[in-house]
């Protein structure tokens, strides 16, 4: 396990100067940070749903192409990762600089996918989500958009989500 752990990180974090590319640093990074910001959704409502973590695994193989190894080994880095984080500016800044407005908005759809796996939305997880598409300057319109493509495919009806406390956007 721990051996599976370090050959993600190697090949996550950036190696040494001279190991590898600087293209390759950056991609490695930016995997990172969209699985932390995806892990972050996951945990916003404190315990994870078995549900919300095979959406991410899915997310991260869909998003990357990674193989189903491969994106759990990604999935376990983000965890640790997040869970040793203060702030998602870290994550956000490095996914608003190198994604175009065509890639933030599918990575939103993502976020809304994890939060609505369980097949309904919390208020933390709204919360989460409201501020990583802030930090990528992610429009209001496209934002909501987003958010009901993801209802949509994970067969939520619009009135049947935590129907106690209505989601307000």
């Amino acid at each position: 396990m721990l051996k599976t752990l370090r050959d993600l990180a190697a090949r996550l974090v950036p190696a040494p100067a001279g190991a590898a590319t600087a293209a390759e640093d950056d991609e490695h990074t930016l995997r990172l940070a969209a699985a932390v910001l995806l892990v972050e959704v996951m945990r916003a409502e404190g315990d994870i749903d078995p549900l919300a973590e095979t959406a991410l695994l899915g997310a991260l193989r869909a998003e990357f192409g990674l193989d189903a190894d491969e994106a759990a080994r990604l999935a376990e880095l983000a965890e640790q990762t997040s869970r040793a984080s203060t702030d998602l500016f870290t994550f956000t800044g490095q996914i608003d600089r190198q994604f175009d407005m065509a890639a933030k908005l599918r990575m939103i759809e993502r976020l809304w996918g994890i939060a609505y796996a369980d097949g309904r939305l919390g208020d933390h997880e709204r919360h989460t989500l409201w501020r990583i598409a802030d930090l990528l300057h992610v429009p209001h319109g496209a934002y909501v958009n987003a958010r009901l493509r993801a209802q949509a495919q994970a067969a939520v009806p619009p009135g049947g989500v935590n129907p106690a406390n209505p989601a307000r956007d």
